[in-house]
C-alpha cells in the first residue's frame, strides 16, 4: 500500500542567509520556500533513516518497542536517522547498536521506502539485512523492550512502513 504526502504545512519562516520572509513559489509545479528578500531557496529535503532486518534460527523478526513519544508503546524494526556526514551502512550499525545492544554485519540492502505517516517530518526509509555477529540483546535509547516475533504474529506497529516491509518479508519467504 503506498502512502501519499500530506499537504505542505509550512515550518520556516525566515530565511537562514539574509533572514528575510520566506513564502511558498511554485517552481516546476512543486512549491519551494523562496525568500522574499535574497530569492534563497530553502529545500525541505527528506531525512534519511536506516533500519536492521534481524531473524533468529527460528525465522523470527528482532523488533523494538517505543519508550516514548507518540509511538510510546508500539513496536518497531529497530531504526533511527543516519547523521549528516554518515555512511548509510555504518549508520545503520550505530542505530541498530544503540537500539539493541547487537553488533551486525549488512547482508544487503532489502527495501526502501518514502515515509509519509508524520506530516513534519518526510523521510526516506532504508531497510537492511543484517546478520548479529555480537553482543546480547539488550533495549536502549529509544526502545523499552526487544522481542523476535514470528511474521505471521507481529504486534502493533509505530510506522506504516515497517507494516509494508514486513509484508515484503512473508512474500520473499
Amino acid at each position: 500500500m503506498k502512502q501519499k504526502p500530506q499537504p505542505i504545512t509550512q515550518r520556516y519562516f525566515y530565511c537562514p542567509l539574509c533572514g528575510g520572509a520566506l513564502k511558498y513559489r511554485n517552481y516546476d509545479e512543486h512549491p519551494r520556500l523562496t525568500c522574499q528578500a535574497c530569492a534563497y531557496i530553502l529545500y525541505e529535503n527528506p531525512i534519511v533513516g536506516v533500519a536492521a532486518i534481524v531473524f533468529n534460527q527460528r525465522g523470527e523478526i528482532l523488533l523494538g518497542r517505543r519508550n516514548g513519544g507518540k509511538y510510546c508503546g508500539l513496536w518497531c524494526i529497530p531504526c533511527g536517522y543516519l547523521e549528516y556526514d554518515e555512511d548509510v551502512f555504518d549508520g545503520v550499525k550505530r542505530e541498530f547498536r544503540e537500539e539493541t545492544n547487537l553488533i551486525i554485519d549488512i547482508v544487503r540492502v532489502f527495501a526502501v521506502q518514502s515515509n509519509f505517516h508524520d506530516p513534519e517530518r518526510h523521510t526516506v526509509g532504508i531497510w537492511f539485512l543484517a546478520e548479529v555477529v555480537g553482543g546480547a540483546p539488550q533495549a536502549g535509547d529509544d526502545l523499552d523492550m526487544v522481542a523476535y516475533f514470528a511474521l505471521n504474529e507481529i504486534p502493533a506497529l509505530a510506522f506504516p512502513t515497517d507494516q509494508a516491509v514486513i509484508e515484503m518479508l512473508h512474500r520473499e519467504r
